[in-house]
């Protein structure tokens, strides 16, 4: 049995999905892209700024959830361009310090011109 996710601390969904979804003592998170959860918008000019709003958004989804980054899994991480992976992964570390696995590739797209979409598993706490 599974239970969904949902808080205003992160942005709502853009579409037909939900913020996480818990099964058993898992967390899955819907990938993250750096919106303001209280205006909808995109926030943040270059990967670094946008990097944390994603990491804060994730925050959020896991904390409503019951966890937090700490006990993420794994994460699988997209970037617009590789170019910006350095710049990516300082801010990345800075939230992600127990080094879950991770997957990170590049993509053609982002929703709504994103720089950066994060998705995190976790373990509840």
């Amino acid at each position: 049995m599974s239970s969904k996710v949902q808080t205003n601390k992160a942005p709502a969904a853009i579409g037909p999905y939900s913020q996480a979804v818990v099964v058993g003592n898992l967390i899955f998170t819907s990938g993250q892209i750096p919106l303001n959860p209280e205006t909808g918008a995109l926030e943040g000019e270059n990967i670094t700024e946008q990097t944390h709003r994603v990491c804060k958004n994730l925050e959020a989804v896991l904390s409503a959830a019951g966890s937090s980054l700490k006990s993420a899994v794994k994460t699988v991480c997209f970037l617009a361009n590789m170019a910006d992976f350095a710049a990516f992964n300082e801010v990345y570390a800075q939230y992600f310090t127990e080094k879950p696995a991770r997957s990170c590739v590049a993509v053609k797209d982002l929703p709504k011109g994103a720089l950066v979409e994060v998705e995190v598993v976790a373990e509840k706490e």
